[in-house]
This record gives structure tokens, C-alpha cells and sequence, in this order.
């Protein structure tokens, strides 16, 4: 999802820009100052509180900023997310902003700031006065406006610095050349947006296999909290030691061992283009652990391969690998293989729900012909690369 705040002194051009910028990404548009003015011009109790504010060139309180806010944020079900036109204005409404978007299960892309030096933009608005006969475009009014900016929301800069997602960019030219050198930002950061997928499912359904093949196939890291939990055994260190009798038993190891696993592997790979996870989560406590590592990253999962494949089947598998190089101290157990089943059974519905309310389950016929298989998995991760690009 591609999330802008359009930052910049009055007459730099927002609005403008904001609407073309909606189009082109399919963002819902949601301009603070069109939203008051149609409150103002309706007589409604926000819009009538308003309107002495706004008149004497003042910011309006961020309470009723939130109301009008949280009043029209409804998106449009096809929408590749929201471009906020005139918001955050101060500090406190840049955390506010931040609040709003985690009660949606998402967060801001990009505060693209609009630069343009005081002296043009006293001429533009005074030019926009005349032509539009706005009452907050008188001379004095202006100067109030850009005084009140220059103190009360240049500190929102710093505030996005600090995350690295401030983009300052010229704006003085012509329309199309501003939007230009906009849309290569935008590019460049949506480039940036790590595709992350989990691949889920019980023992035997081939997780390991397609998830390996297609984080070659996409250039992604491929991360199995199964195979790091083994090598550390093999070399025998301190947490291998820890690990070793949950994976005599098929029983899950401790979560603390996996977080500082994946921890690990994930610190390892720098300017990537995502990561596939086999083996992580296996519960609904994974399943929240996993989405604090990767809020750490600025990021989230965003696909689930979820592959059902029958219990017969996956005990076939299981105990036809025992007896290869590729043989899991767990396979060599019949009992040990069931307790395993039996395990992912009872412990597979709240994931599949956690996963399945976010609207990010996928589910694949796992007994299904291998390639097959890889094929119809390539192409949703395929498609998925293309919304996050958009």
C-alpha cells in the first residue's frame, strides 16, 4: 500500500499535484482544506467551529482535524492506498497521522515535501485571491499563514527524517515538471518495498521445496527457522544444545531461539527485494512475533501460501524422506511423524484466521503435480510484485 502526506507552505502547489498524483497511483485522495471548506459551506457544527479560525489565518484544532479525518477515510476497495493532502500540519498531528494509520494495518510511505522560496508564494497567492476571490488569500492572512507554518509545521520534517521517509523536492517550474520530479521519487521508494511471504502448511506438504525454488527464481532471501535450528545443533552451540531435544520430540522450539535466529539471518541482507519464510510462524504468538521483526524493517508480511495437502499424503512423504540423505532425526518415527500432524492440526486454524482476516491467505492444492504447483505460486508472487510497484 503507497501512503503520501503532500507537505508544504500554502501555494506551493499541493492541491494540484495531490489530485494529479491520486490518478496516476490510484490513491483515495484526502485533502483537510476541501473537506473543511464543504463543512464550512454546509453550516455543520465542525465547519461552523472552524470557520473563525481558518478566517483569521490559523490552523484549525486537531480534534476536529481527526473527526473530519476519520469521517472520510473510508477507501475505495480497489485503492492502492492514501494520499493526504494538507495533513499532518504539526508535530502532535504527525503522531496522530501514525496512530490513525496502525488502526488500519498500515503506515505512510512518504512525506513529500513541495519547496518553493516565501516571495513566490505570496505572488501565487495573491494571483489565486483575485481569480478565486478567497477570503483566506488576502495579503495580511498569507503572511499569517506562512508565519504559522514556518513555526508550528516545519518541525514535522524532522519527524520523518528520523524515519527516512522525508523527500524535499523543487517547486518551482510548471506543473508537469513538479509532478515529474514526484513521480521519480515515488518510483524509487516503491521500488524500495520489500515482498514478503510466508509459506504455510502441515509436514510433508513440500513447503521447503517450492519456498526454496521460488526465492531463487525472485531473487529473495530464504529463511527456515528449521534448517538454521538444525545446523546450530550440528555445531553444537548454545543454542543448538537448547533446540536439540524439541527436535527429537517434532515438538515447537522455544520462541526465543527462533527470534534470535531470523534476527540473525535478516541483519544479514541489506537492499533486498523480500524474504520467503518456511517454517515461521507456526503459531499465533509466532504470527505476531514475525510482524515485530518486520515492523522493525518498516514492513509487513504480505502473502501467505498456505498449501493443503491430506495427512495421508504428508505421512507418505515424510516417511519416504526418512530413508534418504535428506532424513530429519523427527522422520525416523512413525509416532514422532503423527505427533507432528497432530501438532500443525491443532494449531493451524488461529493462523490461518489471523492470516485469512488481513486478506492475505492464499491457499494451494498441495497435492497437486510439483511443478504445477511452483507455477501457480509463481504467479501470485508475480502479481503481488506488481501491486507493490504500482
Amino acid at each position: 500500500m503507497l501512503n503520501i502526506a503532500l507537505f508544504g507552505p500554502p501555494g506551493a502547489g499541493k492541491g494540484t499535484q495531490a489530485k494529479k498524483l491520486a490518478e496516476k497511483y490510484n490513491l483515495t485522495y484526502i485533502s483537510t482544506g476541501d473537506i473543511l471548506r464543504k463543512e464550512i459551506n454546509e453550516g455543520t457544527p465542525l465547519g461552523i467551529e472552524a470557520k473563525s479560525v481558518i478566517e483569521q489565518g490559523g490552523l484549525v484544532c486537531d480534534e476536529t482535524i481527526v473527526q473530519i479525518i476519520e469521517n472520510s477515510i473510508n477507501m475505495h476497495h480497489d485503492s492502492n492506498g492514501i494520499l493526504f493532502d494538507g495533513f499532518p500540519r504539526t508535530y502532535a498531528q504527525a503522531y496522530i497521522l501514525d496512530g490513525l494509520l496502525i488502526k488500519m494495518n498500515t503506515k505512510l510511505s512518504a512525506l513529500i515535501s513541495l519547496e518553493v522560496p516565501k516571495d513566490e508564494l505570496i505572488g501565487r497567492m495573491m494571483a489565486r485571491a483575485e481569480k478565486e476571490n478567497r477570503s483566506d488569500d488576502k495579503k495580511e492572512i498569507i503572511e499569517n499563514r506562512l508565519n504559522e507554518y514556518n513555526t508550528k509545521t516545519v518541525p514535522v520534517i524532522d519527524f520523518y527524517k528520523e524515519q527516512n521517509k522525508y523527500y524535499p523536492i523543487n517547486g518551482i517550474g510548471t506543473i508537469d515538471d513538479v509532478f515529474e520530479r514526484i513521480t521519480v521519487e515515488i518510483e524509487e521508494i516503491l521500488s524500495q518495498t520489500l515482498l514478503n511471504v510466508v509459506f504455510f502448511g502441515p509436514p510433508g506438504a513440500g513447503k521447503g521445496t517450492q519456498a526454496k525454488r521460488l526465492a531463487k527464481r525472485f531473487n529473495m532471501v530464504y529463511v527456515s527457522t528449521g534448517e538454521m535450528i538444525r545446523k546450530e545443533v550440528a555445531d553444537q552451540t548454545e543454542l543448538g544444545k537448547i533446540a536439540k531435544p524439541y527436535l527429537e520430540t517434532g515438538d515447537i522450539v522455544p520462541d526465543d531461539i527462533a527470534i534470535r535466529l531470523i534476527e540473525r539471518k535478516i541483519a544479514q541482507h541489506k537492499n533486498i527485494k523480500g524474504f520467503i519464510f518456511k517454517g515461521f510462524p507456526s503459531t499465533l504468538v509466532q504470527a505476531y512475533i514475525l510482524g515485530g521483526l518486520l515492523k522493525k524493517l518498516d514492513s509487513s508480511v504480505s502473502l501467505v501460501m498456505n498449501m493443503k495437502t491430506s495427512t495421508l499424503l504428508s505421512l507418505k512423504r515424510l516417511t519416504a524422506r526418512s530413508k534418504t540423505k535428506n532424513a530429519r532425526s523427527y522422520d525416523m518415527d512413525t509416532e514422532t511423524i503423527i505427533h507432528r500432524l497432530e501438532v500443525f492440526q491443532e494449531r493451524s486454524c488461529k493462523i490461518i484466521n489471523f492470516y485469512e482476516q488481513q486478506g492475505k491467505l492464499n491457499d494451494f492444492d498441495g497435492n497437486k503435480d510439483p511443478d504445477e504447483l511452483h507455477e501457480d505460486m509463481a504467479d501470485t508472487i508475480e502479481k503481488a510484485f506488481k501491486e507493490i510497484r504500482k
